[in-house]
């Protein structure tokens, strides 16, 4: 089977990825999620990439990602989320998925793709680690109340 990258940029589009979305992200509230990442899209340069599952009823799979432009590092794509559903992993879905965006930052000339990840996704630090990222730094947060 081939994966196809594409790039949400209708509602209907965020629509098709709203479940993955919800899946992956519970916090969100399902009756504002579409509208919430599609003023992402269209205010924030905020880039959503998605590949159907097998039966193409619903993305099996997406990565959500922007260009910030860092004092630190110049030009990076900052990767904020990449989720597969279970029945579609170890199918190479989040493998195609990060190299749409090595291509997308090459043909941009930016030299670096930052991402975090959760301390116990070791399954998603392998991949990671097998497409050339690496432990670049700690990340630290502070909630406000």
């Amino acid at each position: 089977m081939t994966l196809t990258c594409l790039k949400a940029q209708t509602k209907a589009d965020i629509e098709f990825c709203k479940e993955a979305i919800l899946e992956f992200r519970k916090s969100l509230d399902p009756e504002k999620v579409v509208d919430h990442v599609y003023q992402m899209i269209t205010q924030e340069g905020f880039e959503l990439v998605f590949i159907p599952n097998a039966d193409n009823t619903k993305a099996g799979a997406f990565i959500g990602y922007r260009i910030m432009n860092l004092l630190r590092t110049g030009p990076v794509i900052y990767v904020d989320n990449l989720f597969t559903f279970s029945e579609c992993r170890g199918k190479g879905y989040a493998g195609t998925l990060l190299d749409h965006v090595a291509s997308r930052a090459a043909s941009q000339g930016i030299k670096t793709i930052h991402l975090d990840s959760g301390y116990d996704l070791h399954t998603a630090h392998r991949l990671y680690l097998n497409k050339g990222y690496f432990l670049a730094c700690n990340h630290f947060a502070k909630l406000i109340s």
